[in-house]
């Protein structure tokens, strides 16, 4: 069967459509009002801000090993609890007297906020065919960007009403994820029903975490992005200060659909590595100018190139990766790119107050430019060649692939799609 013929579009690829939807429908309206909330408990705009930064980071740094605990005991097992328990916390946070209860929990939260995240991207990788995987990836990732599209608006709606009836909304969300997981057959059997206990050697996935660094280098612009490119306008005069954020979300809606599946018939690194170049572009323009046209330009260069990088590389190193093993792989790939994210977003802060947004961005595009010659570099040092025939041959060993040596990614990893 040609790759062109294999389904995509079946009824549990829509059922993780929504799932996802509702994940981030749910998120995106607490990340933007929960700042207010530890404002009106008394916290000041540090706190404020620290909100994000511990979910962040505790979802970064907390992905490998929640991503493969997925592996270990189900990928389906794993999005039912984290749903459950995400939920709890809703009613946690509705209850809160003091800031500090907040910011606590929401380090907890980012640990299970990971465990979502990087199981099920796992799962959609299992039930997409081999031939399309990019694709799959990418048409599944527009349901989460038209989610944080809707999302604010809504969240700071019901906030008008309440913070109790925002924690009611979010938690309600989050038991319908649980109830659509619920709904999903579990792929592969988990590793612990083969007698595998969960702290090895092979517990991470090390090749990946390292190749994966190359999303750092580039999210850490993004990080920069989100967090000041309104600033950026409203320096400038530049009305409305959201404009880069519309004409970003459009460059991504209307080019992934167009640039993504080129990864299946190219070859995935022949698209990521143009992809690459243009986030470069990107970043660039933004540090030569921040008025209306050059946020624009800088907009869609870098929203072409965002939008379709992230799918690509995904299905790129999902080629070498075992069907058992990519809940850690995709901890791995959320763990560089979250850990980008919010470090971007610290350090150009940084650098806006002391030096001003030109050489923010400047800098953010000269790391941006790092990731192609070190995606070459270990890309072709930890992952395994492709063979005639999408098979992959073992890459000699080396001490960070010591766990796992490769040759197990010979393992078909087209799924029965419902």
């Amino acid at each position: 069967m040609t790759g062109e013929r294999e389904r995509l579009f079946t009824p549990r690829f829509f059922v993780m459509c929504a799932f996802s939807f509702t994940v981030f429908l749910s998120a995106f309206q607490l990340l933007p009002t929960a700042p207010f909330r530890v404002l009106a408990l008394g916290g000041s705009k540090f706190a404020a801000g620290m909100f994000l930064g511990f979910l962040t980071y505790a979802s970064a740094f907390s992905a490998p090993l929640t991503g493969a605990l997925a592996d270990r005991i189900g990928k389906r097992r794993m999005l039912i609890v984290c749903s459950l328990v995400i939920a709890g916390f809703s009613v946690a946070y509705a209850l809160s007297r003091s800031y500090r209860v907040p910011l606590a929990l929401a380090f907890a939260h980012g640990i299970f906020w990971s465990g979502l995240l990087s199981a099920s991207a796992a799962y959609i990788t299992d039930i997409v065919p081999e031939s399309r995987r990019a694709e799959g990836i990418g048409y599944w990732g527009l349901s989460t960007i038209v989610a944080i599209a809707v999302a604010p608006t809504i969240g700071f709606w019901v906030y008008g009403h309440g913070w109790t009836w925002l924690c009611v909304t979010t938690g309600a969300l989050n038991v319908l994820m649980a109830a659509i997981a619920f709904l999903l057959p579990e792929p592969h059997a988990p590793a612990w029903m083969g007698g595998e206990s969960f702290f090895t050697r092979r517990l991470l996935e090390w090749r990946v975490l390292v190749v994966s660094f190359t999303l750092f280098l580039y999210s850490f612009g993004y990080g920069g992005i989100t967090s000041f490119s309104a600033l950026y306008a409203d320096a400038n005069h530049v009305v409305p200060k959201g404009i880069y954020f519309t004409v970003l979300a459009l460059a991504i809606l209307m080019t992934r659909p167009l640039c993504v599946p080129l990864g299946d018939r190219l070859g995935h690194k022949k698209v990521f590595l143009p992809s690459l170049i243009l986030i470069v572009v990107g970043l660039t323009l933004l540090a030569l100018g921040g008025t209306r046209p050059w946020l624009v330009a800088s907009a869609v260069v870098f929203g072409t190139g965002f939008g379709t990088a992230y799918p690509v590389f995904a299905a790129y190193v999902m080629r070498h990766v075992e069907p058992a093993r990519r809940g850690a792989a995709f901890g791995g790939i959320l763990a560089a790119f979250d850990t980008g994210i919010g470090s971007g977003s610290i350090t150009l802060g940084w650098i806006i107050e002391h030096r001003g947004f030109p050489a923010a961005f400047a800098t953010a595009a000269a790391l941006a430019a790092l990731s192609l010659p070190y995606f070459l570099v270990t890309e072709r040092r930890l992952l395994a060649p492709q063979l005639p025939g999408g098979q992959s041959q073992a890459a000699p060993l080396t001490p960070l692939e010591s766990p796992w040596r490769g040759d197990t990614s010979r393992v078909s990893t087209r799924s029965e799609n419902t």
